[in-house]
């Protein structure tokens, strides 16, 4: 199973998820506007700490990779944000449904775009043969970055949500 390994774009590094990244991202997730479409409400330090502990330590499931990362955007040297794949091995090669949230202070600049796009060409370069995201179907600014990272909106649907695939 593959792993979670830093990877660079022109803004950001994304870094593999840490224990010890919670304090920042405790306050780059802290917006309630965040969950409009996911649902939940932030998560505070310890919270978040506690999920990150669970998340790090793996999935108990050897054919599933759970691989995550915190995005820093390196001309501000501050964490913005978070990406992260579900990888599962199947016979006929590895999926990947991948996510990404960007903290409200840093959208609209195109960084949800390039972190996206950087983790579908690492996941690529890996060969995993499909990558799926599921984006709430009002959530334009979601669907912009599924359709920017190469994604195709289909006309399947779980949990409310339209399944975006790699083609």
């Amino acid at each position: 199973m593959i792993t979670a390994e830093p990877v660079r774009t022109d803004r950001l590094t994304l870094l593999p998820l840490q224990v010890e990244h919670a304090e920042e991202m405790a306050e780059v997730l802290s917006d309630p506007g965040l969950h409009s479409f996911i649902g939940g409400e932030p998560l505070g330090t310890e919270d978040l700490r506690a999920r990150y502990r669970r998340m790090t330590a793996g999935s108990p499931d050897p054919a599933v990779g759970w691989l995550n990362w915190v995005l820093r955007l390196e001309d501000q040297g501050c964490l913005v944000g978070t990406v992260q794949a579900t990888v599962v091995a199947g016979e006929r090669g590895s999926a990947a449904e991948i996510a990404w949230v960007l903290g409200t202070p840093w959208q609209g600049r195109g960084l949800a775009v390039e972190s996206a796009r950087a983790l579908v060409g690492w996941l690529g370069e890996r060969s995993v043969g499909t990558v799926i995201a599921h984006v709430h179907p009002e959530h334009l600014a979601s669907a912009a970055v599924a359709a920017a990272a190469g994604l195709v909106a289909t006309d399947e649907w779980q949990d409310g949500e339209v399944r975006w695939r790699l083609p």
